[in-house]
């Protein structure tokens, strides 16, 4: 008697169906997880954000544990040196990255003391060029014989600062340098060694302009580099001085923005932080970064009120110094991260400050630049009447 063979051509059939979905859907939805997985934690994570006031400023040393170094802004004129002493103490000679969250004195001022005292491998900024434009030669009169006129000398460095100097002394030694030079791009990876790898989150073109800017703060911070720091089962979030229509802009994007850490935008200003994006990242510990002289209202009640509400700690450079986070990318000692600060502070983390300046372009505001303490509230002595 003669088998059929009909219905094993349909199991064939079906099988090969089977397969090709299911390889499809690996394509898909499985590849770019074996891909974005992380490799397992080797060592010990150092992350610095160190103390660069009491002028405002920020600046943020990484030390992967394989030894690569990330430098997140250099603080304001003059803290270059500030910068470069932690560099000594923690024993970096040489930096794998230095990242320019935006054109701010207050965030790459003391960038060329740094370029200019230290080798480094790659610098990446967001793309805004501010240099001072060169003047271009008038051109000459019809008919009249074009003469040849010699080069002009290279430019004396000038005693008279202007709005963009700071970024003109940060370009040249960065030439100087002769660090590669990328503009970042959302997505994109760079793997740190050991495990630790640092994503870029923003920002996204189109950059904001200064009438997306009408509800609050100014373009050149919210146009900040945003980055995500991935190490095990730690992760942080450094915001630069990003505004609230840049977290509105990544809270609209298929981001990860859950972390154990963030450093808080914009020094703790009222014009970013908001609570959508403070549940949204659910931080266990809060840090920011800002100057006790700050003239800006730095950090602002109403973003501390936030992050009390969400159950995050607080850690202050302008109250406590510089503070350090460590962890080994998993559960030690029962705790995934340790935080430690240079000082306790006196005074009471959860108060903010009153703003005297507002730095918000709809205010005219141009750049930062605070120098000297601000002033002192006058103190009214009361005489005391003898009866």
């Amino acid at each position: 008697m003669k088998r059929s063979t009909r219905g094993c051509g349909c199991a064939v059939a079906v099988l090969v169906l089977l397969l090709g979905a299911g390889a499809i859907a690996f394509w898909k939805f499985g590849l770019p997880w074996w891909r974005a997985r992380l490799p397992k934690p080797t060592g010990e994570l150092q992350v610095h954000v160190l103390d660069v006031g009491p002028i405002e400023g920020d600046s943020i040393l990484i030390i992967a544990p394989g030894g690569k170094s990330v430098l997140i802004d250099a603080g304001d004129a003059g803290k270059g040196k500030v910068v470069l002493e932690a560099l000594k103490r923690y024993k970096v000679e040489r930096l794998d990255y230095f990242i320019a969250t935006h054109p701010h004195p207050d965030h790459i001022g003391g960038a060329d003391e740094v370029l200019n005292a230290i080798k480094v491998g790659t610098v990446i900024d967001n793309g805004v060029d501010l240099s001072t434009p060169v003047p271009e030669i008038a051109p000459g009169r019809k008919g009249s014989k074009a003469k040849a006129t010699p080069p002009p000398p290279p430019p004396k460095k000038s005693k008279v600062k202007t709005v963009n100097t700071f970024f003109d002394e940060y370009a040249a030694a960065l030439k100087q340098n002769g660090a590669q030079h990328e503009k970042a791009l959302p997505g994109k990876k760079y793997d740190l060694g050991g495990g630790a790898i640092l994503t870029v989150l923003g920002p996204t073109e189109p950059f904001f302009t200064k009438d997306q800017m009408k509800g609050g703060g100014n373009e050149t911070n919210a146009n900040s580099i945003v980055l995500r720091l991935d190490y095990g089962e730690f992760s942080m979030l450094f915001m630069g001085d990003a505004e609230a229509q840049t977290e509105e802009r990544l809270l609209g994007k298929d981001l990860n923005l859950k972390a154990n850490v963030i450093k808080v935008a914009h020094h703790g200003s009222k014009y970013a932080t908001t609570e959508t994006f403070v549940k949204r990242v659910q931080p266990e510990a809060a840090i920011i970064s800002d100057g006790a002289w700050n003239r800006y209202g730095h950090p602002a009640q109403v973003v501390l009120d936030r992050l009390k509400a969400a159950n995050a700690k607080l850690y202050r450079t302008d109250l406590q110094g510089e503070v350090t986070i460590t962890s080994k990318g998993k559960l030690d000692s029962g705790k995934l991260y340790d935080i430690k600060t240079a000082k306790e502070g006196k005074e009471d983390l959860w108060t903010g400050r009153e703003a005297q300046k507002d730095d918000s372009s709809r205010s005219g505001f141009i750049a930062y630049g605070d120098f000297g303490p601000p002033p002192k509230t006058k103190q009214t002595t009361t005489k005391t009447q003898s009866h």
